[in-house]
């Protein structure tokens, strides 16, 4: 298959294009805004440059497009800016897809349920608290509007962490924010007091998911393991990982209006439609990630400085 790859140097878009790459003819847009070069190291395709929230053209087509790209910093500033590039993005990006008849995948997220019950399901009425969630939540509605003409399907991802996202900074995942706390000596700081709990999932999942998406039917669809863990509990399986004792340092959430307090995802959806379940368990997936980062720490060091 020909499969363009939107944010493919990013962090979900990079795994992606490695494990797609084997056996499809890929091409990656991305502008490296939040993607990084480095993250494509071993791909041998095309990178084309090309900022999506502007008018775009490309002379081929593709029978599949997975659009990763997106603003994803809750704390970009100002909040319609990112609304409109996001959102602007997308449509873009569809307009392209009903133009040449491509499947089209896209990532959603987690954030659009806000503080709604758990476990958060597909057609629970959503509540997003910031200017990312909004975008998510209205390029959902778009989607909707067109899933009749061509495949589109959205991935609800819900706290992906893995290799590849220390680029992202102040957003990469709070395993890997609280794993560079403890492997510098400091004890890891949690908001008050520690009880709010996500859906943890691994990358290699997210991607497994986003490639069973290709052949499913139209829709949205969640990709969690349907298991919420405390930051408290987090800390536990970090410390007993990499073998330290750091205590827990807590202070006041100076967002708490914005701050998404727990999240879990229902998987039953994505079990019958995409037929994917997670396999990775929360420490499975850390036991292998802390050896990645640990095999890569010399690059990562020079990278982020």
């Amino acid at each position: 298959m020909k499969i363009l790859i939107t944010g493919g140097a990013g962090f979900i878009g990079s795994n992606l294009v490695l494990s797609l790459q084997k056996n499809n003819e890929v091409t990656v847009i991305d502008n490296l805004f939040t993607g990084n070069i480095k993250n494509l190291d071993n791909y041998e395709g095309e990178i084309l440059n090309i900022d999506i929230s502007k008018p775009f053209e490309l002379k081929e087509g593709f029978d599949v497009i997975i659009h990763e790209a997106s603003i994803t910093d809750t704390t970009f500033k100002p909040d319609e800016e990112m609304i409109k590039q996001n959102v602007n993005g997308f449509k873009n990006i569809l307009n392209f897809a009903l133009k040449n008849n491509s499947t089209l995948v896209y990532a959603s997220s987690a954030a659009v349920y806000g503080n709604g019950k758990v476990p958060m399901e597909e057609d629970q009425r959503l509540n997003p608290l910031n200017a990312y969630a909004k975008s998510k939540a209205m390029i959902d509605e778009i989607a909707k509007k067109y899933m009749e003409k061509i495949r589109i399907v959205g991935l609800r991802y819900f706290n992906v962490f893995g290799p590849r996202e220390q680029y992202k900074g102040k957003s990469a995942s709070m395993i890997l924010q609280l794993r560079k706390q403890i492997m510098s000596g400091k004890n890891p700081k949690l908001f008050k007091f520690g009880e709010q709990k996500r859906d943890h999932i691994y990358v290699k999942d997210v991607v497994r998911a986003t490639i069973k998406a290709i052949k499913a039917e139209s829709g949205i669809y969640n990709v969690g393991t349907g298991i919420a863990t405390s930051f408290n509990e987090l800390v536990n399986v970090l410390n007993e990982i990499l073998k330290t004792e750091n205590e827990i340092e807590y202070f006041d959430n100076p967002i708490e209006r914005y701050y998404q307090n727990n999240t879990q995802a229902s998987t039953k959806l994505a079990e019958s439609m995409l037929k994917w379940k997670a396999e990775y368990s929360l420490k499975k997936g850390i036991k292998e990630y802390m050896k990645w980062l640990e095999e890569n720490e010399g690059e990562i060091n020079r990278d982020t400085r």
